[in-house]
């Protein structure tokens, strides 16, 4: 594998990785309750089948903080150029998940296939709950630990593993970078009917409810979209269920 910094406009880099090889290409999007090393239960096998890329959002992981304001689309469209990517599968996770649905309604020339791993799609309009607003409020003034323990306690459902609490950790971080610089991404929620390439979705049942509620309309609103809800997995399904993400991908992406 080789790893790279890659220039995303105003001085800013992000790491990525790339399998290499001439297998056909796919992109793997992290969530933001994460960063890219949630792939690394499934690239042993994924690298066997295709040249796979991944990148750290800025301030996820490895990439450094933001100093700009940037766009996650245009930060992703950058990566693909870096690669000479055209139209290429996407595998997205939660926030990675909404980028890739935006991605593939405003540029469907860059999109091929659609694996969503309960997906946060820009434009879905959350139910208001007032006691997690509060927790959350108390939290981000507390900082990156207190901030990592409620992330745990709401996405994390299904029990802590050392991979789990880095994740959240690195989930926390991002959030506390991203603030003053990270612009929304376009409202593609009310557009997914758009979207024309095979498209798969996953969801656990011990997600949060206002998510399951969104990825059941998510995946009823996309032509064709293959739904599948899975018990004992919450948001982070790379750790949970490696191998039914596999078998998602292999089923939706053709090698």
């Amino acid at each position: 594998m080789t790893e790279s910094w890659i220039q995303v406009g105003d001085g800013n880099t992000v790491w990525a990785d790339d399998t290499g090889g001439d297998r056909p290409p796919i992109l793997l999007l992290h969530p933001g309750v994460g960063d890219s090393r949630i792939w690394e239960p499934i690239l042993p096998e994924l690298r066997d089948r295709h040249r796979v890329i991944r990148f750290d959002t800025r301030g996820y992981g490895r990439s450094p903080a933001a100093t700009a304001p940037f766009s996650m689309l245009a930060d992703t469209i950058t990566v693909m150029d870096h690669y000479g990517l055209g139209r290429t599968p996407i595998v997205g996770c939660s926030q990675g998940g909404g980028v890739a649905c935006g991605l593939a309604v405003d540029h469907p020339d860059r999109v091929s296939a659609l694996v969503l791993l309960c997906p946060g799609i820009p434009g879905y309009e959350i139910d208001e709950d007032p006691a997690v607003e509060a927790e959350m409020e108390k939290a981000w003034a507390a900082g990156p630990d207190a901030l990592a323990e409620l992330g745990l306690r709401l996405w994390a459902r299904a029990g802590r593993t050392p991979e789990v609490v880095e994740q959240l950790r690195s989930g926390a971080r991002g959030w506390l970078s991203e603030e003053e610089y990270a612009q929304p991404d376009p409202p593609v929620f009310d557009r997914l009917t758009e979207i024309a390439v095979p498209s798969s979705l996953l969801v656990g049942d011990l997600d949060r409810d206002w998510l399951i509620k969104s990825a059941r309309l998510a995946a009823a609103a996309i032509p064709g979209c293959v739904l599948v809800e899975v018990a004992g997995v919450d948001h982070l399904p790379p750790l949970r269920v490696p191998d039914r993400v596999l078998e998602l991908i292999t089923a939706t992406v053709p090698a």
